[in-house]
């Protein structure tokens, strides 16, 4: 409820019932964001990810971050600090959550754990110049709100949408290419491994061999008698018990087994060296990963 709340005060303002008396403030004001008069608020860019902070409990206002920026240019006041300071520990506890998943995969996945470079292998012209169009298309929506034309702002809010799905959507693609050649370069199993020794069979316990014996028993007097067919049963009877009897569980030698081995059977995630998610090489749904406001942020 409060996330849909909050998107209808950044479409139509917090006062769009007009409940609310307007309260003349300044752009200084104690109850004034100062994040967002920089121009970036973790509250609005982190909502419904693993570090949503919740609401913003100050005032966002597109007309006060106008007064603040005419100031700025004046030398009168810069908040710029205030924002490098946020963003610098949520970088900080960023790189924790990387450093976490990379000590997992150590855990299980025998020391080969690897961090992607997403913000690389994702940067090309073409997905850039989406990214142009999203910041550009982001300007004209704020200037919309500014000019009161919520439906143009909407419109141009849904161009945005479409642009970044579209821009996940080729990152995606890259992201794998770039899985697939990580692949390739680890070492292969040999294509016809040797075949396996049969495992010796251990000699049946003592009931067991007492009701095997008592079967042949049986099988040998029934022949005796001309029944064929029963002591033909008697002895699968028999034989289906020796069957029963455990084999030797083979020993295997860990020592055998290089880091190599184990990375071409077990290896299957890679960390996102930017927000620290897993992400799967066998995963071709990666476009909603992409997605993420986190990887939004560093694009």
């Amino acid at each position: 409820m409060d996330a849909i709340r909050k998107q209808l005060d950044v479409l139509m303002g917090a006062n769009r019932n007009g409940d609310v008396r307007e309260v003349n403030r300044k752009y200084y004001d104690r109850d004034v964001c100062r994040l967002f008069l920089v121009g970036l608020c973790p509250h609005e860019l982190f909502q419904l990810t693993k570090m949503d902070m919740g609401p913003c409990p100050k005032v966002h206002s597109l007309q006060l971050r106008k007064e603040y920026e005419e100031a700025k240019a004046k030398g009168v006041h810069n908040y710029d600090r205030d924002l490098e300071d946020v963003i610098d520990r949520l970088i900080v506890e960023c790189d924790r959550k990387i450093a976490r998943a990379l000590k997992r995969l150590e855990d299980e996945d025998a020391k080969a754990a690897i961090a992607i470079s997403v913000s690389e292998v994702t940067q090309t012209p073409e997905v850039l110049e989406l990214s142009k169009q999203i910041k550009e298309k982001l300007k004209e929506a704020d200037q919309f709100d500014l000019e009161g034309k919520t439906d143009s702002k909407i419109r141009a809010l849904e161009v945005v949408e479409e642009l970044r799905t579209k821009r996940a959507d080729k990152q995606s693609m890259l992201l794998l290419d770039a899985f697939n050649k990580d692949r390739a370069s680890l070492p292969q199993p040999l294509p016809n491994p040797p075949p396996l020794a049969p495992l010796p069979v251990l000699a049946p316990d003592p009931r067991t061999q007492e009701m095997i014996n008592e079967k042949l028993k049986k099988a040998e007097d029934l022949g005796e008698q001309g029944m064929i067919d029963e002591a033909q049963k008697a002895l699968e009877e028999a034989e289906a018990l020796k069957k029963l009897a455990p084999r030797q569980e083979p020993v295997l030698d860990s020592s055998k087994y290089t880091a190599a081995d184990v990375r071409i059977t077990d290896q299957k995630l890679r960390v996102c060296d930017i927000c620290g998610a897993f992400l799967s090489v066998y995963d071709r749904l990666l476009g909603p990963v992409l997605r993420g406001l986190l990887l939004q942020l560093k694009n």
